[in-house]
């Protein structure tokens, strides 16, 4: 598909929004990982660019991810320096490739649409609780640490308490006039002057912010935010100190045991979390486009090797960044490489001016995005769904909230498979039949469903109808049926709305409606 200065005019913007998100999760996640900040920026550059590069996704976009910040901090103390840590990295890169070529990637397929929207609402509520602390001047935590115990060991809640009774009032008004600079920009401005519908909302709070701290500094020092409350690149040259220099992997850690056991749990979390995001970002995804899986995981296992041996941290596709790269409104996978390019080019030229932007403006930011994540109609929609699909969904929260991203998700799996199961005890098997016409050309497929058809079928209904030939009609048939499980009814209309793409015209008769 020819790529267009149209498609650039929305990539660009979303790509900017991303890279001001970017930066100080890549710096966060660094220093809540006990790492070089260098290797959080490097980790950042080499996602967007290089594996923004060879992803299948078209919106997705990754980098260093908040919840592998305790392992890596644990599997560093554990092998002893940081460039024994990176040989484990460059051999996780390696099992993700392998885990690409031999297919792996199939088990992404098998979350339930219920789970995903839980992750995303809960990635949601996590924005909003722990940002408002740096929205209120309260930086002790990194920013972009997302575990429910934080750095400064405060929980979540108690680290609220705190930043409501010791909030910094010149980061509030900063914080406020970002939000207000962001909504009125988007749901005013931005509509009705079209000529200017490019500048993203976000850029400009956070030239907002940067200026009204300036203007601290000289009419009001007594609000002005100090270096700790702002954005913090290391700096380069010749008189950057030896931690912020590149690291490099000692392969003398290839002799060690915890070496490629260390290896084997970063390729797997790492894998899992990618699998998961991305799933997630195909739902947010208004043209419904998938992304194959297998692409994905050598993506990023491309990804990880190059960053294990320049010095980088172990990266994942990132449900914040996605978020905000939908919300900026992206159009293709350029948006990922032009904020990776941005990280580059702005760390390397302009640090100094970027360490002028108050934590608070980005704060505001993701504030926004975490409340687009929450829209009430997700709950009442996924209420309408039935108890099936509304207590995995309200559990998966609850989960991910008070554990971690993966622990949540597995506890809200559990709930699904257990009312699978319970809906599969009499009629487990899931029944398909293929009628072909005799016809060369326009061929006619039937495709008929079973009794009771669970989401543990989705997987083999979406690559049926991904291998159907185009220029056909197909039928799918679900007269039979009693009960069609709410992912496969995903599947089922997800195809209906782009098999015209593909020339396939679709005929579906007793197929309930998706609310």
């Amino acid at each position: 598909m020819k790529y267009t200065l149209s498609d650039f005019s929305k990539d660009g913007p979303a790509g900017l929004v991303v890279f001001l998100v970017a930066l100080p999760l890549c710096l966060g996640i660094a220093l809540a990982s006990g790492a070089p900040l260098l290797s959080g920026l490097i980790s950042g550059i080499v996602a967007g660019i290089v594996v923004g590069a060879l992803s299948g996704s078209h919106l997705s976009v990754s980098g260093p991810a908040a919840g592998l910040t305790v392992i890596v901090l644990d599997a560093i103390g554990e092998m002893g320096s940081f460039e024994n840590f990176l040989v484990a990295v460059v051999l996780a890169g390696i099992i993700q490739i392998l885990m690409g070529v031999f297919k792996a990637g199939i088990i992404g397929l098998f979350f339930p649409v219920s789970v995903i929207r839980g992750m995303l609402a809960a990635i949601g509520i996590i924005l909003i609780l722990k940002q408002i602390p740096h929205f209120l001047g309260i930086d002790s935590d990194a920013f972009g640490e997302m575990s429910f115990l934080g750095t400064d060991g405060r929980n979540t809640f108690e680290e609220l308490a705190y930043a409501t009774t010791h909030m910094e009032y010149g980061a509030l008004i900063i914080g406020l006039i970002s939000l207000f600079v962001m909504l009125g920009w988007d749901l005013f401005l931005r509509v009705r002057i079209k000529a200017l519908s490019f500048i993203p909302g976000a850029l400009l709070a956070v030239l907002a912010g940067v200026i009204l701290n300036q203007y601290y500094k000289g009419v009001t020092p007594a609000i002005f935010l100090e270096a700790s409350h702002l954005v913090q690149i290391p700096k380069f040259g010749f008189n950057a100190e030896s931690s912020d220099l590149m690291n490099f992997p000692s392969f003398g850690a290839l002799s060690s045991f915890t070496t490629y056991k260390e290896a084997v749990v970063i390729a797997i979390i790492a894998s899992l979390e990618t699998l998961l995001s991305i799933e997630a970002v195909d739902k947010l995804d208004p043209h419904k486009r998938r992304t194959p899986n297998n692409k994905e995981l050598r993506a990023q296992g491309i990804g990880n090797v190059i960053a294990g041996f320049i010095g980088g941290l172990p990266m994942t596709a990132v449900i914040i960044r996605s978020s905000a790269n939908v919300d900026a409104g992206a159009a293709t996978k350029v948006s990922a490489i032009f904020h990776g390019i941005l990280l580059a080019v702005c760390v390397l030229l302009i640090p100094n001016i970027l360490n002028m932007i108050p934590l608070a403006s980005l704060a505001a930011i993701l504030l926004i995005v975490g409340f687009k994540l929450n829209k009430p109609s997700l709950y009442h929609q996924q209420f309408y769904n039935g108890i099936r699909q509304f207590l995995p969904f309200i559990i998966t929260i609850i989960a991910i909230l008070f554990s971690d991203l993966l622990i949540g998700i597995l506890i809200g799996l559990c709930v699904s498979i257990f009312f699978i199961l319970q809906t599969n005890y009499n009629t487990p098997y899931f029944y398909l039949e293929d009628e072909h016409s005799d016809a060369e050309k326009d061929k006619h497929i039937t495709i008929h469903l079973s009794e009771h058809v669970s989401f543990l079928n989705k997987g083999r209904l979406q690559k049926t109808l991904e291998e159907l030939p185009p220029e056909c009609e197909i039928t799918i048939d679900g007269k039979n049926t009693l009960d069609i499980d709410f992912d496969v009814l995903n599947v089922i209309y997800d195809f209906n709305s782009t098999a015209h793409e593909r020339g396939i015209s679709v005929n579906l008769i007793n197929i309930p409606e998706l609310n």
